[in-house]
């Protein structure tokens, strides 16, 4: 299969275990998705959703959470990993939101960028999801499956993330996105699949009998 039919393949299997895929971190608005997202980095959404409805609930904006404070914030965080430099950063973060944009989270990859703990990938989800920018954020799911269904050569995220977009329509990215991790999360896992085992890799890939070895990021 050629890799412009398995893209249509992947889109087409994609849609129907994924027709609506929500978005997995808990947010009301466009500044507790960017704290959500940053609290999100090394650690996984479900133990981030554990600990962001009471943090919140004591600062849902850029200025009470600037005022809660570093210590405080860590409280709110200790146990997730990282948390001491999370703290810190979500603090600053605030602090500059607050100052230089006017309470208001940058709604350009520049500014968002130039905010402590917030690199490219986070930036485009903050644009994606809270903004409907069309981007293509590379997490480790989508990189690996990106190498399994020989959409890219893995050698890097910002590669994957090209070939990805190079492939796939640009009003559907936002929503492959959020496809590519929910299906590597309960199907294509990396424990539970080699390339060769789940059903989407087994369509694509018929006639496949070796593991694929993939690079991480």
């Amino acid at each position: 299969m050629k890799k412009h039919d398995r893209a249509l393949t992947i889109m087409r299997r994609l849609n129907e275990y994924y027709p609506h895929p929500p978005i997995p971190l808990i947010h009301s608005d466009d500044f507790s998705l960017l704290v959500a997202v940053v609290l999100s980095a090394q650690c996984t959404d479900k133990k981030v959703n554990e600990v962001t409805p009471a943090l919140f609930k004591s600062a849902p904006t850029p200025e009470e959470m600037f005022q809660l404070g570093e210590s405080k914030i860590l409280g709110f965080i200790r146990q997730l990993g990282l948390a001491n430099q999370k703290a810190k950063n979500i603090h600053k973060l605030s602090e500059i939101i607050v100052d230089r944009f006017e309470s208001c989270v940058p709604q350009n990859f520049i500014d968002l960028e130039s905010l402590p703990g917030v690199g490219h990938k986070t930036a485009s989800v903050v644009m994606a999801q809270a903004f409907g920018v069309p981007t293509f954020p590379v997490d480790t799911h989508i990189h690996r499956l990106a190498q399994r269904w020989g959409l890219s050569n893995g050698r890097s995220v910002i590669q994957t993330e090209k070939d990805l977009k190079s492939i796939f329509p640009k009003t559907a990215w936002n929503k492959l996105h959020l496809q590519f991790i929910y299906y590597g999360r309960e199907h294509c896992t990396a424990r539970g699949c080699d390339g060769t085992t789940c059903d989407l890799c087994q369509e694509l890939y018929p006639k496949r009998l070796r593991p694929v070895i993939w690079n991480k990021p």
